[in-house]
């Protein structure tokens, strides 16, 4: 289907089911921007995370034995 066809159809829907329309597009829309922001993130920092151990000093702690002290 072309997208002046798509238009066309969803000009002839209720009102109501035309902002449900726009509302699923631009949800879909942000979590796909979400998504390539997020990878583009984690691409940027994947060499830091490798490579500087302050950023993962704490995960060293990650098999260690915990005690709480009271």
């Amino acid at each position: 289907m072309r997208t002046n066809e798509i238009i066309k159809e969803i000009e002839r829907l209720p009102i109501e089911k035309r902002i449900l329309v726009i509302e699923k597009a631009i949800h879909s829309i942000r979590l796909k921007e979400d998504k390539n922001n997020m990878k583009k993130a984690a691409n940027t920092l994947s060499h830091d995370y490798r490579t500087d151990k302050e950023l993962t000093a704490f995960s060293d702690l990650d098999f260690e034995n915990f005690y709480e002290v009271r």
